[in-house]
């Protein structure tokens, strides 16, 4: 008994550490942004920002955003690009198919981001589950973060459906990397199918 409740402390500890990784926002304004979450100084993630939080992103130094989702999802706002634009930002739009994200999809994100490294990015979708899947793989496979630290990160804010699962593991078996970590679960989650 002592022994296993060791080990369920350590990784509990193990879990928490990974998840504590995730840099403070450089604004606590950034923090109001649904889902905000900053993996290094020139790399975050988030859902929806509202036109008003389009400011603050700026305000923050980003000087790209990128969009995963389609522009008349409900939640969308109107005119981004043009807005994004306005605030002297750059706009990418990648419109990923939340019931069939296609490793194109995640390669044409991965190109742009590769494109220019230390251009600070935030990288959005509508709850932040698309892109923290985009950022899971982006940081495991171009910027060498460890698989457990990324899952952790990702399910901060989300456990992956089977659809998003099996895009995940499709794209890690193209660039040779194992998603198999201690204490990775990649049960699917039935939440948001």
């Amino acid at each position: 008994m002592f022994f296993k409740t060791i080990l369920t402390c350590a990784v509990i500890l193990g879990s928490a550490t990974a998840v504590a990784q995730l840099q403070e926002p450089a604004s606590p304004a950034l923090s109001q942004i649904l889902n905000f979450r900053q993996y290094s100084d020139t790399f975050a993630s988030a859902g929806q920002p509202t036109a008003e939080q389009f400011n603050t992103v700026r305000d923050a130094g980003f000087e790209r955003v990128i969009y995963l989702a389609f522009t008349n999802n409900p939640n969308a706002v109107p005119n981004a690009d043009q807005l994004v634009k306005s605030l002297g930002m750059d706009y990418v739009h990648i419109p990923v198919d939340w019931a069939r994200p296609t490793t194109q999809d995640f390669y044409t994100f991965a190109d742009a981001m590769r494109r220019d490294t230390d251009r600070k990015t935030l990288l959005h979708c509508q709850v932040n589950a698309r892109a923290t899947a985009f950022s899971f793989l982006y940081r495991v496979i171009y910027e060498d973060v460890p698989v457990a630290q990324a899952k952790a990160d990702m399910n901060s804010v989300w456990q992956p459906n089977e659809t998003w699962r099996d895009f995940i593991f499709t794209v890690l078996a193209e660039n040779d990397v194992n998603p198999e970590c201690e204490g990775c679960d990649w049960t699917p989650s039935t939440a948001g199918n």
